[in-house]
């Protein structure tokens, strides 16, 4: 069994640096294809890429990965695609936690962990073209597996072509593993992106899954995989639509209040800012996620 989860924790490793480099690839292409737009005569963006390292409590290797971040591009303000393979023994706080979900009471006694995943999280300059967010990830535990993950649009300006578009998308890639997967996981966004505190969703959902473990792990990577792979389909047809929309000073500073709620979120709420935080990984990968600018009302 151990020897079977090692070439599967292999096989999802390699395939979220796969998918990394699709989405890097396709939005340095959009920002070579910026020709029109205040920043179109700025240089194209590029993803400056650096490597996060982590390490045990006594020294020893615990894992990294890549943290490719694009700043002050012609299409996009600030965007990170993150991929991170982490190892090794989970702090108190992360073994208390994870010992109160179901079925992992033993992690209290072996608290030893893997993980692989995806994040990325897109800001743009164009104020009519919406922000969005995609994960996915693999955990394993001597007790028990899962996946997670999920895609979501976050405009401050709404066009609801453009959301019907994104979740048709996310349906089409999550009816050939179940029918009631989309329903079930847009639901499940529709909770989880809520912003209790300021009594509203953080943007327009989208589809979000965690502790998926159906006992078949391959037919759970292949519907994680099709997450993945609906992103760029997703999000790419809203961002060529809207990225030439003339934009006014109003708009400008709709985008940025919306950022702060976003900002608010991510460091009140998100499981993920959580758990990297207090597995010890490389702060700002964890918190590439924030705007570079946000303001407050």
């Amino acid at each position: 069994m151990t020897e079977q989860f090692d070439e599967r924790k292999t096989r999802a490793s390699a395939w979220f640096r796969s998918l990394r480099d699709d989405i890097v690839a396709a939005f340095e292409g959009l920002e070579d294809s910026q020709q029109t737009g205040p920043f179109a005569g700025a240089e194209a963006g590029r993803f400056e890429v650096s490597e996060t390292r982590r390490t045990s409590e006594d020294g020893s290797d615990a894992g990294g990965g890549l943290m490719s971040v694009m700043r002050g591009g012609r299409l996009f303000e600030k965007v990170g695609v993150n991929v991170s393979t982490v190892y090794g023994t989970l702090g108190e706080r992360a073994q208390r936690a994870m010992a109160a979900r179901p079925g992992l009471e033993a992690m209290a006694e072996d608290p030893r962990f893997w993980a692989s995943g995806i994040s990325l999280v897109a800001h743009m300059q164009n104020p009519h073209t919406p922000a969005v967010h995609m994960n996915t990830r693999m955990f394993w535990t001597p007790h028990a597996w899962w996946f997670g993950g999920g895609s979501d649009l976050n405009p401050c300006i709404e066009y609801d072509e453009d959301t019907v578009h994104f979740h048709k998308v996310q349906e089409e890639h999550c009816a050939p593993h179940s029918e009631a997967y989309y329903a079930k996981f847009k639901a499940w966004a529709d909770e989880y992106f809520y912003v209790p505190h300021r009594g509203r969703a953080r943007g327009v959902g989208g589809i979000f899954y965690d502790d998926l473990n159906t006992g078949d792990w391959e037919a759970d990577f292949a519907f994680t995989q099709d997450v993945g792979r609906a992103f760029l389909k997703a999000f790419v047809p809203v961002t060529e639509k809207r990225r030439d929309t003339p934009w006014s000073e109003t708009d400008k500073e709709a985008q940025l209040v919306h950022r702060g709620l976003y900002a608010e979120y991510n460091l009140v709420y998100d499981r993920g800012t959580k758990f990297g935080l207090e597995t010890g990984h490389d702060a700002n990968a964890v918190l590439m996620s924030l705007p570079p600018l946000a303001k407050w009302i």
